[in-house]
């Protein structure tokens, strides 16, 4: 039963934590056919070039990468297919409300496997600005540069 629970990370989007402030984060589900959850499994998936969108009341997502499935032939579905996504209309609603405000967005973080489901956490994100980052840059070189310092200590 503790299997069931576990959680294995398929794919990370590093690049939404550096580009955006995270304000809030959904789990979601993702309607996919057989042959996706079969390569997701194997971990061939990118998020890294995709955004969400809400239309219509219903959460999607664009530009999700999972690689077709070697042993998949005709059952194979186009890589960078649309998805849908599966929110609680109440979720829906807080986020199309937050949307309407200047400078926020929606941005996927993770997909992940939960227990036997296939999961992507995203997130109610607002932009940086070139100085954010930079100040972002600057504490990781210095916390890069403690840690040094301190395996230096240690080793002596």
């Amino acid at each position: 039963m503790a299997e069931k629970t576990g959680i294995k990370l398929i794919a990370n989007n590093k690049k939404a934590r550096f580009d955006f402030f995270i304000e809030d984060t959904y789990e979601a589900g993702i309607v996919l056919h057989g042959t996706e959850v079969k390569s997701l499994r194997m971990g061939k998936c990118s998020i890294k070039e995709s955004f969400i969108r809400v239309e219509n009341g219903e959460v999607f997502i664009y530009g999700m990468h999972i690689s077709p499935y070697e042993k998949g032939n005709i059952f194979n579905r186009d890589p960078l297919r649309v998805r849908k996504l599966m929110l609680h209309k109440h979720e829906i609603h807080k986020l199309n409300g937050k949307l309407a405000e200047k400078g926020y967005t929606i941005v996927p973080l993770q997909v992940y496997l939960k227990g036997s489901l296939v999961k992507l956490q995203i997130g109610l994100a607002r932009g940086k600005k070139l100085y954010d980052k930079r100040q972002d840059i600057a504490k990781k070189d210095q916390r890069r540069e403690a840690e040094k310092e301190f395996k230096i200590k240690n080793l002596y």
